[in-house]
């Protein structure tokens, strides 16, 4: 069998996260990995998109020493799964060396963690990189024993002369940028740093080169897609914040329950909003079909709007939710739930008992915990 065409799963996987960096190009007191943004640290996305896939085992996040504390109460927060925490060196490649270790000496660390066949690179400050790319550096590395994701240069590079001038230029379409992730056979990568010279730990930026001078191991090039860029510039976190907004706001789900009065107003829903967004209309008997659920997961939508009577809202409601925990939904980005509650018993009377609501309001706050962003509507319809 093909090795590139095997599966992730087969080969055990571990991944490191350099975010030690200063930020000195970002400007402000606060390293770029922990600005927020969405209201969530930078390195939680990072984190999140790793985590969220299962074949990855042990996620090591590699930080400077005065910020393991604020790391670790990321980690906390964020309910973050199997994450170890690291100190980092001065420089990339040392920090890079540091989590490599926990996998090796047991003297670095206090829990010698499974060493993987395989340990994925990627900077705690490229937010979305997604399971396809993994894959396929991972099994490339597999495969030749290094790989790296790559993509055009958009640019020219050239060469200036001593006195300023320019020397040369170098054919642009010949040339390709390394990005992030890489991935690389543990025992190639980790025999690589411990043979690094000095200057090489301290001035040198590129994996991929340390495998092929001291390990003579030719990496496979992986052509990458267009949202493997680095967060470096203020105005990068802006952009970041976008792309996020824009990833939750591609299509909404609406779910409505059997009764008459319920399905027709989630049929008008969803016929008004679809000038606006992509809808798909979902009856309360289907919903309860994990398969069809799954499918619409599995086309990462984060918006629902659930219809009930109000009679039955609040235990529809908690079932939802927890299908969608059970989900990976969550994991990378916030879910938004409407739970729209209609009144169809025909009472003049338009009220919710402060008992109710005081449930309703904790079962948000609850559902806040794991990602998931609950509202709530209440609607006297005749």
């Amino acid at each position: 069998r093909d090795p590139a065409q095997m599966e992730p799963g087969l080969v055990s996987v571990s991944a490191v996260l350099p975010a030690g960096g200063s930020g000195e190009r970002l400007g402000g007191s606060t390293p770029k990995q922990f600005c927020a943004v969405q209201g969530r640290p930078l390195v939680s996305y990072a984190v999140r998109a790793m985590e969220r896939i299962s074949w990855i085992s042990d996620i090591i996040v590699v930080v400077s020493p005065e910020n393991i504390e604020t790391m670790k109460t990321i980690v906390e927060k964020y309910g973050h799964k199997r994450v170890t925490v690291v100190e980092g060196g001065i420089t990339r490649h040392r920090s890079i060396f540091n989590g490599l270790k926990v996998f090796a000496e047991k003297e670095f660390s206090s829990h010698l963690l499974q060493k993987p066949e395989v340990v994925i690179i990627h900077d705690a400050v490229r937010p979305f990189v997604e399971e396809d790319i993994l894959s396929k550096v991972v099994m490339a590395a597999k495969e030749h024993g290094a790989a790296g994701a790559i993509r055009p240069l958009v640019s020219t590079v050239i060469a200036s002369a001593a006195d300023g001038c320019l020397d040369h230029s170098l054919e642009r379409a010949r040339y390709r940028a390394s990005e992030m992730p890489q991935a690389f056979l543990f025992d190639i990568i980790y025999e690589a740093y411990q043979q690094c010279t000095d200057y090489d730990l301290d001035y040198g930026t590129e994996c991929l080169h340390l495998a092929l001078k001291y390990c003579k191991t030719k990496a496979k090039l992986v052509e990458g897609t267009a949202d493997l860029w680095k967060v470096t510039y203020k105005r990068d976190l802006y952009a970041a914040e976008s792309i996020i907004k824009d990833n939750l706001s591609q299509e909404v789900c609406v779910i409505s329950d059997a009764n008459e009065t319920v399905a027709q107003v989630g049929f008008l829903l969803s016929e008004s909003l679809k000038s606006q967004i992509k809808v798909e209309a979902v009856s309360r008997s289907q919903s309860r079909n994990d398969s069809h659920l799954q499918s619409i997961f599995s086309g990462q939508c984060y918006n629902f709007v659930c219809v009930n009577d109000k009679n039955c809202a609040i235990q529809e409601s908690q079932q939802l939710v927890h299908m969608l925990e059970k989900s990976d939904i969550p994991l990378l980005y916030p879910v938004v739930l409407i739970l729209v509650y209609l009144d169809i018993s025909g009472n003049n009377s338009f009220s919710i008992g402060m008992e109710e609501l005081t449930s309703f309001k904790k079962f948000a706050r609850g559902a806040k915990k794991k990602n998931i962003l609950v509202y709530g509507l209440l609607i006297q319809y005749k």
